[in-house]
């Protein structure tokens, strides 16, 4: 059974800036949770510790983690700890830990967004992709039988000239692009857009990496809040050295703003 977004990144207080969360098999890749929906987890204690406090900055708008380990679906715990609150935002320090060991830390900028507010200078170009209709919709079990949690969860229709991996385009070309949107219609917000920064496939597929791609860090900029409908995403590598890559995201709502853009840094393995 599907757990959508927001009761998969519910958080019980437990006392002193701990809190308590159950994280959902739904928004997982081969049974672990995935980075970006570790991320809004732990935004969600970030929210719950503020809120607590009466700290009026209610959204993300800048997070990283950094993901030591990889936790496994069931319960895990929050501590929270505020470094600074100020007049415009908050500075806060999370650690996410399982069996008293530290899984992910993370580090979060918590503000105010605005939806009409346009950007003064932007130079990132519009995602050009087909219609919804028209892309690929991943499948949540994939060739290999492996099962993508996150697909059930979560409706990723891709460009099939970006599907080379897939068999489906051409292969050479570090860059995915495509639309998301929830699977039970729920419209986005900034938390889920943590979950949409790092929510396709590894671009390095294209380039011929095999195997699993785990993200050793993960930095998630939100911009403003989306409008209603599913968003443009495109995922691309910059730079592949050794093992290391990183990739960059951008997310475009149905108006046409750049709602988010993330950077990961990740390792592959390639044949």
């Amino acid at each position: 059974m599907t757990v959508n977004f927001r009761a998969a990144t519910r958080v019980t207080p437990l006392g002193e800036s701990n809190y308590a969360v159950q994280l959902d098999p739904t928004w997982t890749v081969m049974g672990k949770p995935n980075g970006g929906y570790l991320l809004a987890v732990m935004a969600r204690g970030v929210e719950a510790e503020l809120s607590a406090h009466g700290v009026m900055h209610p959204f993300p708008i800048a997070a990283s983690a950094i993901y030591a380990s990889v936790p496994d679906c069931g319960p895990a715990e929050l501590r929270v700890d505020v470094l600074r609150t100020g007049r415009s935002a908050a500075q806060v320090h999370v650690v996410l830990s399982q069996g008293g060991a530290t899984a992910v830390t993370g580090q979060y900028t918590f503000g105010g967004l605005d939806h009409d507010e346009h950007p003064r200078y932007n130079v990132v170009d519009d995602i050009e992709v087909p219609p919804f209709a028209e892309c690929f919709r991943l499948p949540a079990i994939n060739t290999n039988g492996n099962h993508v949690g996150i697909l059930e969860g979560s409706e990723q229709r891709l460009d099939p000239a970006t599907l080379g991996w897939a068999g489906l385009g051409g292969e050479g070309h570090g860059e995915l692009r495509g639309w998301v949107r929830l699977e039970d219609g729920t419209d986005f917000d900034p938390f889920s857009l943590l979950f949409v920064g790092d929510c396709f496939p590894p671009a390095t597929f294209n380039l011929g990496s095999v195997g699993w791609v785990p993200t050793l860090q993960l930095s998630v900029y939100v911009r403003a809040l989306p409008a209603p409908g599913p968003l443009k995403v495109r995922q691309s590598i910059t730079v592949v050295h050794g093992r290391l890559v990183d990739e960059v995201c951008h997310v475009i709502d149905s108006e046409g703003t750049l709602v988010a853009q993330a950077t990961q840094l990740a390792q592959a393995r390639f044949s």
